[in-house]
Parts: C-alpha cells; structure tokens; sequence
C-alpha cells in the first residue's frame, strides 16, 4: 500500500486499537453523535431524534414521522408553492426479497383528468419523501399520478441504510413495484414513463433495457451514466476498495466528499439539506461503491439500445454526474425522439438546489414534454 492510500486508513488503523478499551454499545453511540451535526432551527429533542442510528428502517420511520410538520414549512420554492388539493397515498409493499418497500403516489385534485403516469426512481441516498414531494406535487398538479419508492436501504423501505449488495437487485425492485403500480385503475390504459434522478437515472435506464415495451418514454434528471473523476476514488485505491469489499462488503471505508456543496448553487437552500434527515449521508460502504462503478460502466456501454422516446436534463456545470456523459447519451442513444436540455451554470440538484426561476423552468420543461407525448395517445 502507498502512503496515499496508507493515509486514508490510516485513521480507521489507529481508532481501532482505541475502541478495544471502550464497551461497544457505547462506542456505537459516541461515533453516532460525533457524525451528525446539529439541525438549525428545532429544538434538542429533535435533534436527539435525529442523531440515533438509522441503519434499519424503523428507526428511519420513527425520524421521518418527528420531522414531518418541520419539513413541510422550510423556506423551499418546492414547499412554499406546492399546489394545494393533490391526493396523496402512502403504503408499503412487499417485495419478493421479502423487504418492505415503501411506496407513494400523487393525484391531481379531484376532477383533473389524468393524461399519464410517471414513476420516479430517486438517487444515491435519498428518499423520495422530502424534496421530491414538492416536485411530485407539481407535476400532478398539471395532470399526471405520479408515482415512487424508496429503494431497499434507503429512506423508508427496509434494508441496512446506504447498502447496495446488487444493484441488478434494485433494477428488479423498481420493474416489480412499478407493475404493480401500472395495474392500478386510475392510470389504466395510459402512457406510462420513467423518471430517474442522478443514481435513479441509471436505475431508470437498466429498468428501460429490461423492459423496453414497458415504458413510453424516459425522462433523466443529471443521470448517474459515468460517475464524474472528481467524486471517483483514485484508480489504486479502487482496486483495494474492490478487494476489500469482498472481504467486509458493508464497512463504511469509501471516502466522500460533501455532496450538498458539489449539488446545490444556491447557499439558502443547500443549508436546508440537513432536514432531509433519512437521507444517507455517512461514508459509502465498499460494496455499494463497487456496484456503482459497474453499473456506470455497463450503462456506459449499452446507451445505443434505448430506443424509447427520451428527455435529458442536466446542469452544465455539474460536478457529481458528469453533463459530457448526457450529451454522449444523446448522440448515441438509437431513439430518433430525444431531448437534451442542458442549464447554464447549473449544479447537480437542478430541481432542488438552484435559482427559483430555474427550478421553475425545470419542472415546466418535464410537463411540456410530457405533455407533447400524452396529447398524441
């Protein structure tokens, strides 16, 4: 091993022969408290809540439900003009891993007229219970159900938080749950598109490979299709974090840098990313980071077959997902009806993190384009 990568365990080395004097539970809770920092803005007992561990889905439950009311008044473009008189619907399914997966759908309010269903596919830990309520919120205020799951080890679907064992396994998640969703009669018999967020992009295309037939169409928002070479670990130490993940496949050993400062423009609103409190947050673990890379690299290498109509958006100066890869996308995906929009000056969360007016123009450029495709049916 080079000092580089000697210095990146290197910590972790030396905390280990530290913790053998302390009893574990409380070792746990120290590490626990000493990762999260404190939430501006509600009170200690919040707080606490949100410092406990969130790797199983209970907790996760128990965190969201505190947090519910705090969430739904941040000063937020996406909370602040939410349309008013959307029906909503939580449930949880069960998958045929056996997990709970967590589902949610969005209505217009009595009386509009469905044109489409759209099922969103959220990112790398995320869940689709905080930001994306606003965002779904509008677009079935124009006239679509739309429709989400938290992936399993994310927000509030079971599974160890932030562990990826297979990500073939999340694409099967997503084409199972959405089926059934597909079924229900209020979007019976309509066009049905998929909508994929960053690492849910890639999800997205694996699902639209699969199931080509499936689908009318696509629409990606800063698509995790290669992840960029600043958030990638060095080509040694991703050789030793492919190894390792063999041997402790869910440690938390892969360094991250701070997403919120690489995703969003706007100061005012990355301090609110916080209270998205079951996010996953921490280190990634070595065996999520492994599948990442490779299904990157096999997206990479099938962009040719999609064949479905396709709407790209992405921020042009965006440091997570690389916007080169959306372009190469574009050019190279088969299908003769696809869109590219790419937002000058804009980060990763184009439809969280930037500019009002941009998120605006965001969300109006995924309804026009649905709406192109729903009034030919």
């Amino acid at each position: 091993m080079d000092l580089a990568l000697a210095s990146t365990f290197q910590p972790r080395l030396e905390s280990t022969r530290f913790r053998r004097n302390i009893p574990p539970k409380l070792l746990r809770q120290t590490v626990i408290l000493a990762a999260q920092k404190k939430i501006a803005g509600v009170s200690d007992e919040l707080n606490s809540i949100a410092s406990q561990n969130l790797d199983h889905a209970p907790a996760r439950r128990r965190v969201r439900s505190a947090f519910a009311n705090v969430q739904q008044h941040l000063d937020h473009i996406l909370f602040k003009m939410a349309p008013a008189g959307i029906r909503t619907d939580e449930w949880y399914e069960m998958n045929s891993e056996g997990q709970e997966i967590f589902c949610k759908s969005w209505l217009p309010k009595p009386g509009v007229r469905i044109k489409g269903a759209l099922c969103f596919c959220h990112g790398y830990g995320d869940t689709c219970t905080f930001f994306f309520e606003g965002i779904a919120k509008h677009i079935a205020a124009s006239g679509y159900g739309v429709y989400a799951i938290d992936h399993p080890g994310f927000g509030l679907s079971e599974g160890l938080h932030g562990y990826i064992p297979s990500f073939d396994a999340v694409v099967d998640n997503v084409i199972e749950q959405f089926n059934i969703m597909k079924g229900r009669p209020e979007i019976r018999g309509l066009p049905r598109f998929i909508f994929g967020q960053s690492m849910g992009g890639a999800i997205a295309i694996k699902a639209l490979l699969k199931a080509p037939k499936e689908w009318d169409g696509i629409v990606l928002v800063a698509p995790m299709c290669k992840i960029s070479d600043e958030m990638k670990p060095p080509v040694p130490l991703q050789q030793v974090l492919i190894f390792l993940s063999k041997l402790m496949p869910q440690a938390k050993l892969v360094p991250q840098k701070d997403i919120a400062d690489l995703a969003f423009r706007e100061l005012s609103k990355k301090i609110l990313a916080p209270y998205n409190v079951i996010s996953y947050s921490d280190q990634t673990r070595l065996k999520t980071a492994v599948e990442l890379l490779n299904a990157t690299k096999y997206i990479e290498s099938q962009v040719d077959k999609v064949s479905t109509p396709m709407l790209i958006l992405h921020g042009a100066a965006d440091r997570v997902t690389d916007p080169r890869i959306s372009q190469f996308l574009y050019n190279n995906a088969s299908t003769n009806d696809k869109t590219l929009k790419l937002y000058e000056g804009g980060f990763h969360s184009i439809l969280e993190g930037e500019p009002d007016d941009i998120i605006l123009a965001v969300l109006n450029d995924i309804v026009t384009w649905l709406d192109s495709r729903t009034t030919l049916k």
